[in-house]
């Protein structure tokens, strides 16, 4: 039976007549209309009698609607206890997070905003923390997951890009195969100074030979904005600046690697209601905040 046209049916027999309950419900008079038509068709019996002072309930619409109306009724208890359970939601959250992931201090804004009594404190470093002894209940981590004490769940894949700013672009010239990097200025990431770094672009390995390492994408996106360096930013760094016309994408047809976004939490750890609710909403939003 569809619970739909129950309630609709539930509140014409409250309201008394077909056009105040359209009204309180606020559903069109001709679609209440015939979502009880198609009610009664479907069980097979006339529920009410229709006039033009009203509606009159049949003997068997009598019986559904005090079967139904205590149903519904214990139905919207239990949806407002879950509500209120959700607002009710209170305690602190311990986050760890790879820094410059700017979109996500507005996700986790907008997660507080839903859950305002819960508080939030951030461990924002490039160091995998160990969650047990640094006191973490979920970190984001960017790649796979190895270690088995932990519960991964997947939130979103991506791929960096190469950029470089217009000005750069015109005086060294537009590259259109991979070996055409080599005439760039190149800045790579890196979370120990030394490391070399390669960039997988299509099926084709390059390793640049950069002229500035850092373990900070907000300075390579400055630089890189400056004219200095062509470099490689995640999608939500690099798409802001190319929309203001300050970046431009690098070699589009040679894309980047998929990068796997995963929120962790110790495996022999029952999740409490609070991040069971973290996780479920950055599931929920993350496209809203990263999918830019």
């Amino acid at each position: 039976m569809d619970l739909n046209a129950t309630k609709m049916f539930v509140a014409v027999a409250q309201a008394g007549s077909l056009s105040a309950a359209a009204e309180k419900i606020n559903v069109p008079l001709p679609t209440l209309s015939r979502r009880i038509r198609e009610l009664e068709r479907e069980l097979n019996v006339q529920l009410m009698e229709r006039s033009s002072q009203g509606i009159r309930l049949t003997s068997a619409g009598n019986r559904l609607y005090e079967q139904a109306s205590r149903a519904i009724e214990d139905l919207n208890e239990a949806q407002k206890s879950l509500m209120d359970d959700q607002i009710r939601l209170k305690g602190r959250l311990r986050l760890s997070m790879p820094p410059a992931f700017e979109p996500w201090w507005e996700l986790i804004g907008a997660f507080q905003a839903r859950y305002p009594e819960i508080d939030v404190s951030i461990f924002s470093t490039d160091r995998r923390v160990d969650l047990i002894q640094d006191g973490v209940d979920v970190a984001l981590r960017v790649g796979n997951i190895l270690h088995e004490s932990m519960v991964a769940r997947r939130i979103f894949t991506y791929r960096h890009m190469l950029v470089a700013s217009p000005a750069l672009l015109e005086h060294v010239g537009e590259p259109t195969t991979v070996a055409d990097l080599e005439k760039f200025p190149c800045a790579i990431w890196a979370a120990i100074p030394g490391t070399r770094r390669v960039w997988q672009t299509g099926e084709q390995l390059f390793e640049p030979k950069p002229v500035l390492v850092a373990n900070d994408y907000f300075l390579l996106c400055q630089r890189a904005v400056a004219g200095q360096v062509l470099t490689e930013l995640p999608p939500f760094l690099a798409k802001k600046e190319m929309a203001a016309g300050r970046l431009r994408a690098v070699l589009p047809a040679f894309p980047l690697p998929e990068q796997t976004l995963h929120l962790v939490y110790p495996s022999h750890r029952h999740p409490s209601s609070i991040i069971r609710a973290y996780l479920d909403f950055c599931q929920e939003q993350v496209t809203r905040y990263l999918d830019g």
